[in-house]
């Protein structure tokens, strides 16, 4: 089976342009491939650059050097060198992204957040408010907070409402940035359970786990960011 993601000699440093051009170097010579129907783990301490190589995959970050393959629409694109116009076709079709933090959009619902995602690939409100609400629902939020708008809502509740927005649809490489740093025990198997779905649904997924029980219970491989330190920064 060919790989969703193929990642080769990516490097990255950062240049300080208040501070007479000081670069920092992030990471270099990052190269991984990622397979369907895996979950593999960034591991390393904060600092090392872990989210990093998620938002240079993502099209968040530029890249210095190398390229990163995806399996997008029948062909593969280097989302390194890719246009903007491609990168969101690529968001929107191909690589999903759980971060830590949800982007709150004010006076827009909890359940219309979760649904954005189908209805902007395309599906119909009527098909997608029903599957936001079964996600919801599986998370435990409580059904009372779905029509408000997640922006007076704990950091626990907004990050379910985040997952539940990441893991609705069905691209077919998911990025996790610490999917389930501000949840409790019951909704941190919940994410395991998901993340299993995922994989028996043949996604490949890349994340980042600073829960070792989290990360133990959906690693079926590790990659040693350190390997790759170019210098100590954070991530």
């Amino acid at each position: 089976m060919t790989s969703p993601l193929v990642v080769t000699g990516l490097s990255k440093s950062f240049t300080m342009h208040l501070q007479d051009g000081v670069e920092l170097p992030v990471v270099q010579g990052v190269t991984f491939t990622l397979e369907a129907g895996r979950c593999a783990v960034l591991g390393g301490p904060s600092g090392a650059g872990k989210s990093s190589i998620l938002k240079m995959v993502y099209g968040n970050y530029s890249v210095d050097r190398g390229s990163i393959m995806v399996a997008h629409r029948g062909q593969f694109v280097d989302v390194a060198t890719a246009t903007p116009r491609v990168v969101l076709g690529v968001r929107r079709d191909t690589i999903g992204y759980v971060s830590q933090f949800l982007r709150v959009v004010p006076r827009v619902s909890a359940l219309d957040v979760v649904a954005e995602p189908l209805i902007s690939r395309g599906e119909d409100a009527s098909a997608a408010r029903p599957r936001a609400q079964e996600m919801l629902a599986r998370l435990n939020l409580p059904e009372r907070l779905w029509l408000l708008p997640p922006a007076t809502f704990s950091g626990g509740e907004q990050q379910r409402v985040n997952i539940a927005r990441g893991f609705i649809t069905d691209h077919p490489i998911l990025l996790l940035d610490e999917p389930t740093a501000s949840l409790d025990v019951n909704n941190r198997q919940v994410v395991i359970n998901l993340i299993a779905e995922k994989k028996a649904a043949g996604v490949a997924m890349l994340g980042i786990f600073h829960d070792h029980d989290v990360r133990d219970a959906v690693a079926d491989s590790i990659l040693d960011v350190t390997s790759f330190a170019a210098g100590k920064v954070a991530a």
